[in-house]
């Protein structure tokens, strides 16, 4: 995708939805990063199920600690990976307490120290609660950088790497938050709809689907997406 395509790209999703916003609930950054950490191969939608009883109960650190492990695990056992998920969170919410007075510091290396907290993670953060342009690829950010040609790579950090040095100014805040919401609810990933797709013109994936219900025709359609890396969480 050359700079003027990148240009109009993004252009067009910022006309459609000028102030994009994470589709997680949350009521201050404490509480955001606990729902960026649980939302890892789990959907914004049942992490906010999982996060709004447990949102009203807990608003620092210090008081998901009292809650305690178990608590916590009765809040969130419907999301995967849910224990896993409560020990790490109560090993964040100690480590804020204890190094950094119970805030969430607005650095990504400092938050990427944290326990359960990736780079992915630590992007998005940075992103939403400060307003950083930072660009956290995550399963669909992948996939639209790979199938529209926007940002190409093998790994979510090569995407993430040609998206800080494609995005133009104007969109850089925005841009992650556009990619996320374009490949969830159009640039899908078994059935794109390219047939109402705002971008379907500057995307240089070969087995569009140009009329609804249709199925990708082009032989060897599923290769030209790159797989999903494991490691993105």
């Amino acid at each position: 995708m050359t700079r003027d395509q990148t240009f109009e790209f993004f252009r067009r999703l910022a006309e459609l939805n000028p102030s994009p916003e994470t589709e997680l609930e949350f009521g201050n950054t404490y509480q955001l990063l606990v729902a960026v950490v649980l939302s890892a191969q789990a959907t914004d939608v049942g992490v906010n199920k999982a996060t709004r009883a447990l949102f009203r109960e807990v608003r620092t650190p210090q008081q998901m600690i009292e809650l305690g492990e178990e608590g916590l695990k009765q809040h969130i056992k419907t999301i995967g990976l849910s224990n896993t998920k409560a020990r790490n969170v109560i090993a964040l919410s100690e480590m804020l307490v204890a190094e950094h007075g119970g805030e969430v510091p607005a650095d990504r290396d400092a938050l990427t120290m944290l326990p359960g907290v990736g780079r992915k993670t630590a992007n998005v953060v940075m992103n939403c609660a400060f307003g950083a342009e930072t660009f956290a690829v995550d399963t669909h950010i992948f996939r639209v950088g790979n199938r529209t040609g926007l940002a190409k790579g093998k790994t979510p950090l090569a995407v993430e790497k040609q998206l800080e040095k494609k995005v133009p100014g104007p969109f850089r805040v925005g841009a992650h938050h556009w990619l996320i919401l374009h490949g969830r609810y159009i640039c899908k990933a078994r059935s794109p709809e390219c047939w109402r797709c705002p971008v379907a013109d500057l995307c240089g994936y070969k087995a569009k689907v140009l009329v609804k219900g249709a199925k990708p025709q082009e032989r060897g359609a599923k290769r030209a997406v790159a797989r999903t890396p494991s490691s993105i969480a």
